[in-house]
């Protein structure tokens, strides 16, 4: 699965790791952008350090998100311009992104569009209830 979610902070390094440990991602949902998701695979070291730079100038001191996340490693905040697209393998039951990896990031997508999409009943959606039509 794929989705597109907003970078809202990144953790520090740890061991080896240069520039960042993972991006603190969200999608928005009518009050705001709720957490779901740490990306810290998907990374070479070119991207770390190109993804590292676009970061620096939207540093802020405090958190986009309704609720503050909780990390492991200590969380640099930044403003939510940053849309990246993510692989991952479902969703937990609390609308968290399970195995998310980073595929790239999307400078032709707004932040406010990544929004949680939710499964709907299609009979629903299309006004009518299928069983009830004539054949």
């Amino acid at each position: 699965m794929r989705a597109e979610v907003v970078v809202g902070g990144y953790t520090q390094p740890r061991g080896r790791r240069s520039y960042f440990g993972s991006l603190v991602c969200g999608l928005y949902r009518d009050d705001g952008l709720r957490y779901v998701a740490h990306v810290g695979g998907g990374f070479n070291e070119r991207k770390l350090a190109s993804i590292y730079k676009l970061m620096q100038p939207l540093k802020t001191g405090k958190s986009s998100f309704v609720d503050v996340p909780k990390t492991n490693e200590p969380v640099q905040w930044i403003k939510p311009k940053l849309v990246a697209e993510v692989k991952f393998s479902e969703w937990t039951a609390d609308h968290r992104l399970r195995h998310p990896v980073f595929v790239g990031l999307r400078d032709d997508k707004d932040p406010r569009d990544c929004r949680f999409e939710f499964e709907s009943d299609t009979d629903k959606v299309v006004g009518h209830d299928s069983k009830k039509r004539k054949r």
